[in-house]
């Protein structure tokens, strides 16, 4: 196996939007782990249907509303946010940035935001918890072992790093049809270190590294882990109002709506299409987490006022990080808080509880 040779980058990047972060970040990620990061399942249809959904809603202009410098600051249960718009789990950032998850988490603590951990990272989580410092806010998102042994030893490790969530993934238990990945070769280059005691990672391929955690999910699956935590267990690849029901009956205490950014099953629904049956089926029982397709600022207003309590970005910020460390993804963060404070100003809305009250009309 040839030498992965990853970005060393750290500084401010020259970006005006996230499709520009899209295409300098060719130049910083090798091939292979580009592809992997980029790409998704298929024909692309839900990945390219993720972004174009947000057109189907409309943010009418509100004017005369006495609004002025817009607040995007929230309180999510104990935690205060710089903006309702947090990290979303990603494998391996270690792809991007030779400092990976590091960096990345010391980006989102910098900006005041919550940074979620990938089984799949490429960083412990106890190098993630201090770059992240003592007052970060982190969850840790799971991919189960079929050795219930190996999995209590995850969650006490999750536990002993501060987690504050544990996101059970339950719509990646194979690889989607990525075939970026099959026209690339891609094997997987970097060690998995929080989940070395089921898989190493390297020089598998991403669909044998699915494999190898738990592919029979049930909702005793929610109930073992919400059995053996304290820390409330969310739900992640919710998209429909049954699965929503049989979550939270199995004790999930969170909702993550996502299609995993269009990389599993293509020709599915966008996840902002399916956002508000399951805001509707969850009935302020839950908080709701929404990903997948997030590139601007008016997409996290428009899941925001569909009912999303949380928006998390992931492709942005991993080329960020690639494109400037933990600088470039703290800008990203701003970039996003900055433009929705922008669309929130010509919408008429003064703070994030405007936003949730925010009424949007079908597109002509």
């Amino acid at each position: 196996m040839s030498e992965y040779i990853a970005s060393e980058r750290e500084g401010r990047v020259d970006f005006v939007n996230t499709n520009d972060l899209e295409e300098a970040a060719k130049e910083t990620i090798p091939r292979g782990g580009y592809g992997y990061i980029q790409s998704g399942a298929g024909d692309l249809i839900t990945y390219k249907r993720n972004i174009t959904s947000f057109d189907k809603k409309v943010i009418v202009p509100g004017v005369l509303r006495d609004v002025e410098h817009p607040d995007t600051a929230v309180d999510f249960q104990d935690i205060h946010l710089t903006a309702p718009i947090i990290m979303a789990p990603v494998a391996a950032h270690g792809l991007a940035h030779v400092e990976g998850e590091k960096y990345s988490a010391k980006g989102v603590s910098n900006f005041g935001s919550i940074f979620t951990a990938s089984s799949f990272a490429s960083t412990t989580l106890e190098d993630i918890r201090e770059a992240g410092g003592q007052d970060a806010n982190q969850w840790f998102q799971f991919y189960m072992s079929k050795d219930n042994g190996i999995n209590d030893q995850i969650i006490a490790t999750a536990e002993r790093n501060g987690s504050k969530a544990i996101v059970l993934t339950a719509d990646a238990t194979l690889d989607g049809n990525r075939e970026a990945d099959k026209r690339n070769h891609f094997t997987f280059p970097l060690p998995m270190p929080i989940v070395a005691a089921y898989q190493s990672g390297v020089g598998q391929s991403m669909d044998a590294v699915y494999k190898s955690a738990k592919q029979k999910l049930s909702p005793r699956d929610v109930e073992y882990i919400a059995s053996h935590t304290d820390i409330p267990v969310y739900v992640k690849g919710v998209q429909s109002a049954e699965d929503v029901y049989r979550s939270l009956d199995a004790g999930a205490r969170g909702i993550w709506v996502t299609n995993h950014g269009g990389r599993q099953l293509d020709g599915g629904p966008a996840a902002f299409e399916i956002l508000e049956t399951v805001v509707d089926a969850v009935s302020g029982r839950a908080p709701v987490v929404f990903d997948s397709g997030v590139r601007r600022g008016q997409h996290v207003f428009k899941a925001l006022a569909t009912g999303a309590d949380l928006v998390a970005i992931g492709r942005p910020a991993i080329y960020g990080l690639s494109l400037g460390g933990a600088t470039g993804v703290e800008q990203v963060f701003n970039f996003f808080k900055d433009e929705l404070a922008l669309v929130m100003q010509l919408a008429g809305t003064q703070t994030i509880d405007d936003v949730r009250n925010f009424t949007l009309r079908d597109a002509w």
